[in-house]
């Protein structure tokens, strides 16, 4: 079976006064799937973030919680 979506994801840190970020980026721009996911990764990983336009920002370096979430929903991940 084919991976349907393939999230992929980075660490973000300029512009932040030095606090890090996880985003979530190449999600279909799709405003109810990206608040409904941002929503279950910010419970699962226990923090705050915000949905953008065509993104999930999380707070802190959560790479590989967020990659073992994504992958256990059927996700397919790169980076």
């Amino acid at each position: 079976m084919p991976v349907r979506v393939v999230a992929k994801l980075r660490i973000e840190k300029a512009g932040r006064n030095g606090k890090t970020v996880t985003v979530v980026y190449g999600l279909p721009r799709n405003r109810a799937f990206l608040e409904d996911l941002g929503r279950e990764l910010k419970r699962a990983c226990g923090v705050g973030g915000t949905i953008l336009d065509e993104a999930i920002e999380l707070q802190g370096n959560l790479r590989d919680r967020v990659r073992e979430f994504l992958l256990k929903k059927g996700f397919g991940v790169k980076g």
